[in-house]
Parts: C-alpha cells; structure tokens; sequence
C-alpha cells in the first residue's frame, strides 16, 4: 500500500510538470507563432521637459517603400537644397581694403619717399609677417609722407590712389602715383575638415569659388564625404552636395565665399548608417566616395541578408530615432523588383537598416530561452519523489 501511494504522488508531479510545459508551450504558440505580426502602427515613449510628468506614447507611422515615396523624397531633398544654394550663388563683389593688407605705393620720379615703408632687405619670417610696404593700422588708417593720415578701410585701391594724388598734388608737380596691394590680409575664410591642408586661406582681388577653397587646402581626403560640405556664415549652415550639383548640372564654381565663412568637409565615417538584425555582418555602414549610400548598398556591406534567420519581406528603416518625430519605412525585399526600390532608396546618415527575423527563427528563440526552466522543473519533479 505504501509503495502504491508513492507511486501515485510521483505520478501526479510529474503530471504537473507536463502540465507547466504545455501551458507554457501553448503561451509560446500564441505569442511567436510564424506569420503573426502586428499591423497597429508602434507606439514611442516621449519624454516631456518636465521631469515630473510622465512619458506620452505617439504612434509611429511605418510607410511602404515604393516608386511614389522615392520620387517624392527626391523632390522635396531637390527643393530643399536648391533654396539653400540660391542664397550662396551671390555676385562676386569688389574687393575693398580692409585692416591689416600691405600696399605698395610708388610715387616716379620721388624714390625718396620709398623709404617710409619697411626696409627691401626684410624678410618675412612668419606667415603672418607683412611684407615690405604700407600696412594699414588697426584704425583703418594708412600713414604716407606728405600725404598725412589717410582712412582707407573699405575703398578699392583705384579710390586710394586718387585721394593720395589729390593730397601730394599740394607739394609735387604732377605727381604719378600707383598704388597696389602688396599682401592680402585683412579677409579670409576658413576650411576645416578632411582636406589635405586645412587652415585659414585670405582672400584677394580675385573671388575666392568653393572649387577655389578645396583646391587652395589641398583637396580633398580619402576620408571626405563630398556630399556633405557645410558653409557657415553670419550665424547659419548650408549644407551643400557637390555629388547633386554635379547630377543637375550646377557648377560649384558659382558658391562664391565671403570674409569670415567657414567651410567644413564631414567624414564619411560620421554619417554611417547602422545596420542590424538578420544579416551576416550587422555593422556601421559607410557611404561611398561620392557620399551616398542606397539601401542595397548598405545590406551589401553587412554581408547580404542571413538567407537561414532572416524574413526577407520585414526589412526596415529607421529614420530620425532622436528627433521628436522619428519615421519608419518598410520596404519586402522577397521579389527582385523590390531590390530595384533598394537601390534606389538613398539612407540619411545615423539612419537604421533593421532586418526581422522569421517566424520559425522567433519560435525557436523563445523556445531554446523557455526549456531550461521546463527541464529544471521536470528533474525537480523527478528526483523529489
């Protein structure tokens, strides 16, 4: 009779245990199971300033790659940077004197007053010497004999002339006065980024282009992103794609830059794009030479989908994942046609190419996380008899 009760008890545990593994089993065929996914677009937790109040959830709209998104995307980035550009393609103005520029003045048939400026035999040590001859004060004020104190800061060099002969006419017979600058330093820009030679270019008489600028630092580096180029002036960025203005025909040479703008070239390694999930080598994709990236491109270079994981028609972009309005697009990657729209679907840098899995991958996975827990249970159930 005992014997028979033991039996009996052990029974009944390990009728539990069989228990627990088919509840749990049947959770996990309904929350994994192949092909149940869901339609409702996510839900994104959004903080507000204050730290008291709490997290509001917004949806997030998942759009369908196709023909019709990519022309309008293509439109509007066309629109965007062409508005940007039309404020840098300005007329080239005159160059006027400013503090700091050296001129060389002459006076023929009076090489006595040569010697007011500084000795021939001076050598520049420094790039930041001035060279022999005139320079102009931080006042603005050129100092000639007989000619006294003279404002010139802001007049061409043609203006300076006039006034300089009108002021020596009062001592000299008809006097022949030239005037030229000698070394430009009172303007000049600033280039920064990947280029050979980066550093601060002055500008002279001749516009200085954006081609100018680039060519003048050196060219560019192995390492630049020629479709991410940033002029800063007066405050405020324009971002500038020499790889568009190529393909629409704009010539870079029209970007004319002022006194004080700065030009950055990026690197292509800050505007990657992250690329996860069900591929063979999930990395941090880098753009091209030329500064873009396709989406093709940027699974090519994770090593292609992982033909054994991944669900070829659950392929995501994630745009914008800090900003408050982030966007998502779906493009099923299962037909070649769909691979066409890849290859044209251009990544933003900081943009994330996400591939899901299947659902037989997923069901796996729950299942190997849930099955040492059920044979811990079962042995338990077991060895306690």
């Amino acid at each position: 009779m005992r014997m028979d009760v033991k039996a009996i008890g052990k029974s009944l545990r390990i009728a539990r245990g069989l228990s627990v593994f088919a509840a749990c089993m049947s959770l996990v065929g309904c929350a994994a199971a192949p092909g149940m996914k869901m339609s409702a677009p996510a839900a994104l937790p959004v903080m507000s300033g204050d730290a008291q109040t709490p997290a509001a959830s917004i949806p997030v709209p998942i759009e369908n790659i196709n023909v019709t998104l990519i022309a309008q995307m293509q439109s509007q980035l066309a629109q965007t940077r062409s508005a940007q550009l039309r404020d840098l393609m300005i007329a080239p103005a005159v160059y006027t004197l400013g503090k700091g520029d050296v001129l060389q003045i002459t006076v023929w048939d009076h090489p006595e007053l040569a010697a007011a400026q500084a000795p021939s035999g001076q050598t520049a040590t420094r790039a930041s010497d001035p060279v022999p001859g005139f320079v102009i004060d931080e006042d603005g004020n050129l100092q000639f004999p007989y000619g006294g104190s003279l404002h010139v800061e802001g007049l061409r060099p043609a203006e300076v002339q006039r006034e300089l002969t009108a002021r020596l006419a009062n001592v000299f017979i008809k006097p022949q006065v030239t005037v030229r600058v000698a070394s430009f330093r009172a303007k000049q820009v600033f280039v920064d980024g990947q280029v050979h030679t980066p550093g601060a270019l002055p500008l002279n008489d001749i516009p200085m282009t954006l081609y100018d600028a680039i060519n003048r630092a050196g060219g560019f580096s192995d390492a630049a992103d020629q479709s991410r180029l940033v002029v800063v002036r007066d405050g405020r960025s324009y971002p500038i794609s020499l790889t568009d203005m190529f393909d629409t025909g704009v010539n870079p040479a029209k970007i004319v830059l002022r006194d004080g703008d700065l030009l950055r070239v990026l690197a292509r390694d800050e505007n990657g794009v992250y690329v996860m999930g069900e591929v063979n080598r999930p990395m941090t994709a880098i753009p091209l030479r030329n500064g873009r990236l396709t989406l093709s491109e940027a699974i090519s270079q994770a090593g292609s989908l992982n033909n054994n994981t991944a669900d070829a028609s659950e392929v995501y972009v994630i745009r914008n994942s800090l900003g408050p309005h982030p966007q998502v697009y779906h493009l099923a990657a299962r037909s070649p046609v769909s691979m066409l729209l890849a290859n044209q679907f251009e990544l933003n840098p900081r943009d994330i190419v996400y591939v899901d899995s299947n659902g037989l991958v997923r069901f796996s996975r729950v299942l190997t996380l849930l099955l040492p827990a059920i044979n811990a249970a079962l042995t338990t159930a077991i060895v306690t008899k």
